[in-house]
């Protein structure tokens, strides 16, 4: 139940074990993030309320904690699994597909079960009311997503891959269900559909734009173990940091889990070719940097970015990451990239680690300059990345404002 986001022998292990410290059922819980979408800034804990942008209008996360008024209280256990799975509510209402149902339709009967409990039995429940969608009337219409469903997910549980390791599923198990990680990082199709649902196609998490972020391909990234573990741990590795959506995947739900499940997911992750994204591949622009606008940008970097990125770009191990052969430096889609810029980042909270900060330049760099350190970034320290114009900026800070 998540916006931006990462992330056994042949029969699906319990999850109960893999983290002592807590019930199957909030560790099932953290897994699949429930409460970054469903806990609203400065709302009530799992009450709903946070916003999701769409082409059709806004529409809100609900209430489930188990108060019988406003949350899922009175939800039996088969109203609770047709809407997770399938994205069907109680009362007969199809869900947005900004749930992530098409993702937890895999989740195993064991999980689905232990979730439930918890949600019934070890949530507080909130009196808080739902609140309705912006989108107007007709559009606001809701059976047509029930065709939308059977046009675009797929309805079979999670199957184990019989010439892979129990670890290499375990891992595919955590991406492809509770962790639903190709709801931001899988293109989207015609009708706005994630294109593929697991690695047997080339575009499943190869890279994707989605509420105002480009969510980057994780397929094979050339990380190691140690890196992908520690930045779903840590929120940041020796040469990495995680900015934007993601920060809340990490400090809500990849921190928690275990070493060993961390490791599946990397040793999945690591397991697929990288395939380039069809949403971003492309020509590439044949725009030549001027003396003068590489000069500025130069200029630019050494008057703001240097003093911590360095001016050789290789940052400070574990504190600033490097921007030579940085993955968001170098993305063909520079979305995230600009708004990291734009409006500054700042690394997950989790466990003993405090956040580091970033600030924002939107208030003292031009369009034109803005284009120009990044090309400047871009295009030095073995970094090979297509240039970015002002007016890219100038759609950005639109995009930013409409979410």
């Amino acid at each position: 139940m998540k916006r931006l986001s990462f992330l056994f022998l042949m029969a699906l292990p319990s999850i109960a074990h893999a983290n002592p410290t807590m019930s199957q059922g909030e560790y099932i819980f953290r897994a699949s993030d429930c409460a970054a979408c469903h806990t609203a800034p400065n709302g009530k804990e799992l009450a709903g309320g946070v916003r999701f942008p769409t082409p059709l209008g806004y529409i809100y996360s609900t209430n489930i904690t188990p108060d019988k008024k406003y949350g899922i209280g009175d939800w039996s256990y088969n109203d609770f699994v047709r809407a997770v799975r399938k994205g069907v509510s109680k009362d007969g209402r199809h869900l947005y597909p900004a749930m992530p149902f098409p993702s937890y339709v895999k989740l195993s009967d064991e999980d689905m079960r232990a979730l439930y409990d918890y949600l019934m039995q070890d949530v507080k429940p909130q009196e808080v009311t739902n609140r309705p969608s912006d989108i107007s009337w007709p559009l606001s219409i809701r059976w047509p997503i029930g065709a939308w469903n059977r046009m675009y997910t797929e309805t079979k549980r999670f199957q184990p891959r019989q010439d892979k390791s129990e670890q290499w599923n375990r891992g595919a198990y955590l991406v492809q269900g509770p962790g639903h990680c190709g709801t931001c990082h899988t293109p989207r199709g015609f009708g706005m559909q994630e294109k593929s649902f697991d690695e047997q196609k080339g575009s499943y998490l190869s890279g994707a734009q989605l509420a105002g972020w480009y969510a980057p391909s994780i397929r094979n990234t050339g990380f190691s173990k140690e890196e992908t573990i520690d930045l779903l741990k840590k929120g940041r590795s020796k040469n990495k940091a995680i900015a934007g959506p993601m920060d809340e995947v990490v400090s809500e739900s990849t921190q928690y889990l275990s070493d060993k499940d961390l490791d599946a997911i990397a040793t999945y992750l690591a397991d697929m070719d990288d395939h380039k994204s069809s949403a971003t591949s492309g020509a590439k622009k044949t725009i030549s940097i001027l003396q003068t606008e590489y000069n500025n940008g130069e200029f630019m970097y050494k008057r703001y970015c240097s003093t911590c990125h360095g001016t050789d770009g290789k940052g400070n191990d574990h504190v600033i990451p490097p921007l030579q052969g940085n993955l968001t430096v170098n993305s063909e889609d520079p979305l995230t990239l600009i708004r990291i810029v734009l409006e500054g980042g700042e690394t997950p909270v989790t466990h003993n680690n405090l956040p580091y900060k970033m600030p924002g330049y939107q208030w003292v760099l031009t369009d034109k300059d803005t284009a120009d350190v990044l090309n400047y970034i871009r295009t030095n320290w073995g970094n090979h990345a297509e240039l970015i114009t002002p007016e890219e900026i100038k759609s950005t800070k639109e995009t930013i404002k409409k979410n």
